[in-house]
Formats: structure tokens, sequence, C-alpha cells
């Protein structure tokens, strides 16, 4: 985990919004889901970090992370050239 305050709100945001899935994929489905939110802590990230990072539309989302420091600016490395049949 990258450290300092993006560290830790990266952190806490995969997985809050993992639980946050996690119970909507168990609401979908009829199965046991994660238990309820106890403490401010986790009634902040549930209830009020992950609906409105859900409601946020994604070029919004994108910028954020963007501007933010840490891995998630990282890009992918461009694809080899080729060089003939891979058989």
């Amino acid at each position: 985990m990258a450290g300092g305050f993006f560290g830790w709100l990266r952190h806490n945001a995969e997985h809050y919004l993992l639980v946050d899935a996690q119970r909507k994929l168990s609401v979908k489905l009829g199965t046991p889901a994660p238990r309820p939110p106890r403490g401010a802590k986790e009634i902040f990230w549930l209830k009020i970090f992950a609906p409105v990072y859900g409601a946020l539309p994604w070029p919004v989302r994108s910028t954020v992370m963007r501007a933010m420091p840490g891995s998630h600016r990282k890009t992918w490395a461009e694809p080899p050239a080729l060089q003939g049949p891979a058989v």
C-alpha cells in the first residue's frame, strides 16, 4: 500500500467498494450478505462514500483518480511489435 493520505484513501476506498459490491451481489443472488456496517468509519464508507462514488459519472471518477498520486496513474506498456506467426 502506498503511504500517506492518498494511500490510506485508496486502500479504504477499494476495501469498502468491494464490500458494497459483495452486498449488492448477495441481494441479487439471495445469498448471505456481509455483516452490516458498525461504527462511524464503516457507516461513512458504506452508507455515504460508496453510494456517492457509484452515482458519479465515469469521467468525474476518472479525473479524480488521475489527479491523485499513486499506482493507478501508471499506464499500460505498449504491446510488443508482432514478429511473425505465433505457431
